[in-house]
């Protein structure tokens, strides 16, 4: 896979798009921590022109399961979700209907993976690892382009699945971020675009041609897992229901629906995948 497949219709590189996405998520977050002024200054302005919306998207009226389907589950874990030290707000309301689509999986004999984030204590892209607070600029290969609060510690309770989530309808769990200094928002290629997670591997060996993603956040590791499993070869569809987005700045979420369009991600309502 070369640079050039990875470029979007700006030009941007992924790790381009990836330093104009963590600026804004830090925009939506950092007050907590008493850094908003900062990470405003930094921002940049995503707003397209002609913002499109989640309302706006060409839903596949009915979608049938094949046996090269597969269901990606992504990152459903205590610390992105409410009272978790990086929360996606409504995160919590998408677990039932996601069991849901996970059973109708099982029930067809298809495969089943879940991610983890899984970072080793002191993980390189941590705050605490520098002595920095969190959402401050930093960079390096396969880090940045911020700092983030400790989070999904290998072992610890914000990196368990929340007791709510079905686990018990997977085949197989895909762990990312394990490496002390590479970070991984998509389950496909970690943060240094070279560093494979496995589950292409595991997808090709057992013949799966198709993937549906869901889990969190539609607008980050969802977004970048679609891009990286279009690039890599597999349909994608995303059951738009069944992800919740952050949308920071503003914009920000309009820009990777239409990045998905642009590169074929197909967007359906779980409830027309039969």
């Amino acid at each position: 896979m070369t640079e050039k497949k990875r470029l979007n219709k700006k030009g941007l590189s992924r790790r381009a798009f990836i330093k104009r996405a963590a600026v804004g998520v830090t925009v939506g977050v950092a007050a907590t921590y008493g850094v908003t002024a900062m990470m405003q200054k930094s921002s940049t302005d995503s707003t397209n022109v002609d913002m499109i919306t989640i309302s706006d998207l060409e839903l596949v009226s009915k979608i049938e399961l094949k046996k090269e389907d597969s269901l990606i589950i992504v990152d459903m874990q205590n610390d992105f979700l409410p009272s978790g030290a990086l929360p996606v707000n409504g995160g919590d309301k998408i677990i039932s209907p996601i069991n849901s689509l996970a059973e109708r999986f099982h029930n067809h004999d298809n495969i089943i993976v879940m991610t983890q984030d899984w970072h080793p204590p002191g993980h390189h892209s941590f705050a605490s690892s520098h002595n920095k607070e969190p959402f401050e600029p930093f960079e390096s290969e396969g880090i940045g382009p911020v700092l983030w609060p400790d989070h999904c510690v290998e072992g610890s309770k914000g990196a368990e699945f929340h007791p709510d989530v079905e686990g018990r309808f997977a085949n197989a769990i895909i762990r990312k971020g394990y490496h002390q200094n590479v970070d991984s928002y998509s389950a496909f290629i970690e943060n240094d675009m070279k560093t494979y997670t496995g589950l292409s591997g595991l997808l090709n060996t057992l013949g799966i041609k198709r993937v549906f993603l869901c889990g969190l956040a539609l607008d980050y590791c969802v977004f970048y897992s679609a891009i990286d499993g279009r690039n890599l070869g597999f349909d994608v569809v995303l059951p738009i229901d069944l992800s919740k987005a952050i949308d920071s700045p503003p914009g920000h979420l309009s820009n990777v629906l239409q990045k998905m369009m642009d590169e074929g991600v197909q967007f359906v309502k779980s409830d027309n995948i039969a």
